[in-house]
């Protein structure tokens, strides 16, 4: 697949919750083929929502999404499947077998593969989420984060193409943070598997996604590279954000303090360049 095409493209003019309240508007972005976008928003944005509509789980919104060019709402699961799925936030909602092996094998041997198949599937999808040796372990034995690794190695091992995250770094410590970060950027460079999650860590945005949108009160408020999006704290605070934690000190050191930063960077390497190069 051309890394130009685009594998959804979402168009969602409104999505109401029973009681009538507006979750989503106006929302409008494609998500290319090798992509690494997220969709960065505080609490009660619309994005689980989103990330519903995206995977076809929601039906009955105003708009539509096209999964390679096909509106989602009329492909049969099964299709669907084949290509896209979604990771929630909490694995323990998603995983029901008693060990590693029969979770991740569940939706290849409901996709009608042989037993060689699956199993061939299962291990793969192990080794790409660095868990080799863990077909056998019980899932109430692991870690929270293992649990995460397993719920995207059940989608792997179906062949999806488009992982969708819920805040897949949530409740996982700093280490932990960081390692399901580079964990997801391998699958999306190595394996070139496209990737869209839904965060509210902007510290961890810059370092990893390559296109960002902002979704505030359901709309999408800003979209682009990290660098085009995240500009300056107030504007960051009107949608109940804030700047990465290095950008928001090098932006008080070129506003208020008039260091001659030419720029403000976004991550730790970044703000180590520019200070080297004022002292120089």
């Amino acid at each position: 697949m051309n890394a130009k095409e685009t594998r959804l493209a979402v168009r969602i003019e409104s999505f109401k919750y029973p009681d009538g309240t507006i979750a989503l508007s106006g929302i409008s972005f494609d998500v290319k083929s090798g992509d690494f976008a997220g969709i960065l928003g505080s609490n009660g944005s619309g994005k689980t929502t989103l990330l519903k509509i995206m995977d076809g789980l929601i039906k009955n919104c105003n708009g539509s999404v096209l999964l390679d060019g096909a509106d989602i709402r009329t492909l049969s699961p099964k299709e669907i499947y084949r290509k896209v799925g979604l990771v929630f936030q909490n694995p323990d909602d998603q995983l029901f077998a008693t060990t590693v092996f029969e979770d991740v094998a569940f939706g290849p041997m409901n996709m009608g593969f042989d037993e060689a198949e699956v199993t061939r599937r299962v291990n793969a999808a192990l080794k790409d989420v660095e868990m080799e040796g863990y077909s056998k372990k019980a899932i109430h034995n692991l870690s929270f984060g293992q649990k995460k690794r397993v719920c995207i190695a059940g989608l792997l091992a179906m062949g999806h193409e488009v992982l969708l995250l819920d805040e897949p770094t949530a409740g996982l410590d700093p280490m932990g943070e960081y390692k399901m970060m580079n964990l997801l950027t391998a699958l999306n460079r190595e394996r070139n598997v496209t990737i869209v999650m839904a965060t509210h860590s902007v510290d961890l945005v810059p370092i990893f996604l390559d296109r960002l949108y902002i979704l505030s009160k359901g709309r999408v408020a800003r979209g682009g590279s990290p660098e085009e999006v995240f500009t300056a704290p107030d504007e960051m605070a009107n949608v109940k954000l804030r700047l990465p934690q290095i950008a928001e000190l090098i932006y008080k050191l070129k506003h208020e303090d008039k260091i001659p930063f030419g720029k403000v960077p976004l991550t730790v390497g970044e703000a180590r360049r520019e200070i080297l190069r004022l002292v120089k």
